[in-house]
């Protein structure tokens, strides 16, 4: 009986246990051995990988705590039901004791719909154009992009310019003259000064801003001691220091960022004389006058310099009938792009409940396009005998003509803002609210023309009358340029805007809700020389809910949605002939977004599958075209369209002690124009796999290796000189490419070493890289040939970099 009675009380004491496990780190991501993990006079240690497992009391409240002798201690408030596991992954600082509850700060981000992307991850991945950007490419849902040397990103069916980014809670640009990848240069944010990465794919919050498709949300860190990091590669390098003064008020991060971008142009199709210098200096300055008061200065310097002399270039297209464009450079390209950005930002805790922030930014950029080019084209016949002795050589060469292009391209814009936010919390509730001026002013030049020769004739543009017979038939008159723009625009843009939101988190029979309600709006006014200015007015109220039901298995729901307006930017109002409308109105979209965290044990490790779907009705729409990264816009509010589609993500330990990941996407979006029925939009990219893999070799565990992959389908390929999009549906061919990188980590934070020579080095890592290990043809756009004899434009297609073998130091002090 003594036995039955002691069996039946064990059995409830289980009955009324819960695990808590994870992994604790510090800010930098590293794992720390050691960590006291108790509760109630119970408790563990974390193991070398910071890895603890903790049996708790089920269905009530606990306070948990982290100690350790080098870092401040940390108590969690958590909740657990019955027989669950809670994966909780704690950093330690050395400044920063919190107490709140685990259920609402561990799933914050989640419930929000927010992706946190790992920033160790960001810094490991090998990529063209490594950076945020380029991993939001491979594992953020619903991103895509076709072109590895630009860090521009399409969402769900948008294009470039409706993605917001936000660094330290200030909105940055992206640069307005760029025509392709192989100028941009370097993206504004800087990865080594990052500290938290936040992205969301649609339905966010009142508090961002207005745009269409997405949010970026960056944090720079600020440092807790000192340090130097350098990084040296074929590609330019970087370099970084950081650290504390004035008895540890003032935090200070510098980086100091150069690339040089000709590895990639000399591999492709186009032999060039090609000087780029693509220079970046950013700084994050913080002063913490007291406990309730501090102050932060965020500043940026990017010069980037872009020297292009074409050469030749030999392109072959086609299968069945294989041809080659052959085309003989003279001139040359000079471009320049001058950035720059200050903000300050003040933050006042008034108390435990109330803080206030107000900020104040300056963005200028100077921008200069400048080239002369005449090319002298012609196609040839290949000769497709694979057992020939001349397989592959150009045969029968036919010269069609030839194309002058110019341009004296000039544009200065200023960019000034101050905005007020307020966060309120009470009880379970927080209240946030927000203002903002912003006064933008730009001056902008465009001179460009093209002219086109066709045995000795220069063509008239196909819309003059009266058309005749060209070259067959010449004409007798003044001549024109085959296309031609001619504006000097001095636009001036007022806006005022402001939100208010109210989240919730309460419990419904032990389900967990939370719930975002918000508004956002707008008022802008658009006044330009030559025209008559225009006041337009948007209100967009948005909405969150996430349910954590109580399960045995950890799943979330969430559904979002809302309306989101894109007032138009200054590109959005000029037209093909560089005019500006001021009557341009917002575009609109409506979002749907339904989704699914599930986070389960496999393998005894942890994994999460991450699902959404979503719709989105568009109205207003402003037509556009895309050549390479330039967006070419109407400037009309004359389409309607709308997205859907269904984004999936599944990452974990597949090797243990490391993260992987692979995605999926599947996207159809169209539009109407003129009501002329619906076609493919320029960013209809249907499928996308993505795998971002990491492994190392178990004898050997210093010696790593990462796998980028990314296979998406064709988008369409544009139209010439805003040809019309219902005639060009062609889509270009898949885009495949996959980079490799294989390190060795001498010493880190995670793999010490007793070696004499690296006593004075936190870290030190040598590597290589291997871009487009396949060697795949990937082309991002076409280049439109006029063929004389049919009247037609025949598009060929413009290859992006081939093979690369990279060479990566990093070393830190």
């Amino acid at each position: 009986m003594l036995f039955i009675l002691s069996f039946l009380f064990g059995y409830a004491i289980m009955a009324q246990t819960a695990t808590v496990q994870g992994i604790v780190k510090n800010e930098e991501g590293v794992p720390i051995e050691g960590v006291s993990v108790t509760y109630n006079q119970q408790g563990t240690s974390t193991n070398k990988k910071g890895a603890y497992t903790l049996q708790v009391h089920s269905g009530e409240f606990i306070v948990i705590s982290f100690s350790h002798i080098t870092y401040n201690t940390l108590n969690k408030r958590v909740r657990v039901p019955k027989n669950r596991t809670l994966f909780f992954s704690p950093k330690l600082n050395f400044k920063v004791e919190e107490i709140e509850e685990v259920t609402v700060k561990d799933k914050k981000d989640i419930v929000q719909g927010v992706d946190k992307v790992p920033i160790e991850t960001i810094k490991k991945l090998p990529s063209a154009n490594a950076g945020i950007e380029g991993t939001l490419k491979n594992i953020g849902l619903g991103v895509s992009g076709n072109n590895e040397l630009s860090t521009q990103y399409n969402v769900r069916g948008g294009n470039y310019d409706e993605n917001l980014v936000y660094v330290n809670g200030i909105e940055v640009y992206r640069p307005f003259l760029v025509r392709s990848g192989q100028q941009e240069g370097l993206s504004f944010v800087n990865p080594n000064l990052t500290q938290n990465v936040k992205f969301s794919a649609g339905g966010f919050q009142a508090k961002y801003g207005d745009k269409l498709s997405s949010v970026l949300d960056i944090t720079y860190r600020k440092p807790q001691n000192f340090g130097i990091s350098l990084e040296a590669s074929l590609l330019g390098g970087s370099f970084t220091i950081e650290g504390l003064s004035l008895k540890n008020k003032l935090s200070t991060i510098l980086g100091v960022r150069y690339r040089n971008n000709s590895l990639f142009v000399n591999k492709k199709d186009i032999e060039t004389n090609f000087k780029p210098n693509f220079t970046d200096v950013q700084t994050y300055i913080s002063y913490q006058f007291n406990d309730k008061f501090s102050l932060d200065f965020l500043g940026n310097f990017s010069l980037n310099n872009y020297n292009y002399t074409p050469i030749s270039r030999r392109t072959v297209f086609g299968l069945t009938d294989p041809k080659a464009l052959i085309v003989n450079y003279q001139g040359k390209e000079d471009d320049s792009y001058l950035t720059l950005f200050g903000a300050l930002k003040g933050n006042y805790l008034v108390n435990e409940n109330l803080k206030i922030e107000l900020t104040s930014s300056v963005y200028n950029t100077q921008e200069e396009e400048h080239y002369d080019i005449l090319a002298f084209y012609g196609i040839g016949d290949v000769n497709a005998d694979f057992g020939g002795d001349n397989f592959g050589d150009i045969e029968f060469t036919q010269a069609i003509g030839s194309q002058l292009d110019h341009a004296r391209n000039d544009l200065d814009a200023l960019i000034a803002n101050i905005e007020l936010k307020a966060i309120l919390k009470k009880g379970n509730n927080v209240f946030e609210f927000g203002a903002k001026y912003q006064l933008e002013d730009i001056k902008d030049r465009i001179i460009e023309w093209e002219v086109i020769d066709s045995a000795g004739f220069s063509l008239r543009p196909p819309h003059l009358l009266p058309r005749n017979d060209e070259p067959y038939t010449p004409f007798t008159g003044p001549i024109v340029p085959f296309t031609s723009i001619r504006a000097k625009n001095n636009v001036q843009i007022d806006r005022i805007s402001g939100f208010g939101q109210w989240s919730k988190t309460f419990y419904v029979n032990n389900h967990q809700l939370w719930f975002n309600l918000g508004v956002r709006a707008q008022q802008w006014h658009v006044k330009s020389d030559g025209a008559a200015s225009k006041r337009h007015t948007v209100v967009s109220p948005r909405a969150q809910l996430a349910i954590k039901p109580d399960w045995e298995k950890d799943m979330l729901f969430r559904v979002s949605g809302g309306y989101y307006y894109q007032p138009p930017f200054y590109r959005e109002l000029r037209d093909s002939l560089g005019l500006v409308h001021p009557e341009v109105k917002a575009q609109r979209s409506i979002h749907f977004v339904l989704g699914n965290d599930y986070s389960f044990t496999w393998w005894n490790r942890p994994f999460k599958l991450v699902t959404e779907a979503y719709y989105k009705t568009l109205s207003d729409v402003n037509p556009f075209t895309v050549d390479n990264v330039q967006i070419r816009y109407r400037a009309k509010n004359n389409a309607k369209a709308y997205a859907t589609g269904f984004d999936a993500r599944i990452n974990g330990e597949f090797v243990p002690g490391t993260e992987s990941y692979f995605s999926f996407g599947y996207l159809l979006t169209k539009e109407n124009i003129d009501n002329r029925g619906y076609i493919s939009r320029p960013t209809d990219q249907r499928l996308k796999f993505a795998v971002l893999f990491q492994d190392y070799v178990p004898k050997y565990p210093n010696l790593k290796m990462y796998l980028n992959m990314v296979y998406n389908t064709g988008v369409p390929g544009g139209s010439p000189s805003y040809a019309d999009p219902y005639i060009f549906q062609n889509r270009l061919r898949d885009y495949f490419r996959s980079d490799i990188g294989i390190s060795y980590i001498f010493k880190d934070n995670e793999n010490k070493s007793n070696a004499q020579w690296l006593e004075n080095f936190k870290e030190f890592s040598l590597g290589i890289e291997l871009f487009n290990m396949f060697d795949v043809q990937n082309s991002i756009t076409n280049t439109w040939v006029r063929d004389i004899a049919s009247q037609q434009s025949v598009g060929i297609p413009n290859f992006l970099s081939r093979r690369v073998l990279n060479v990566k130091l990093k070393i830190g002090l």
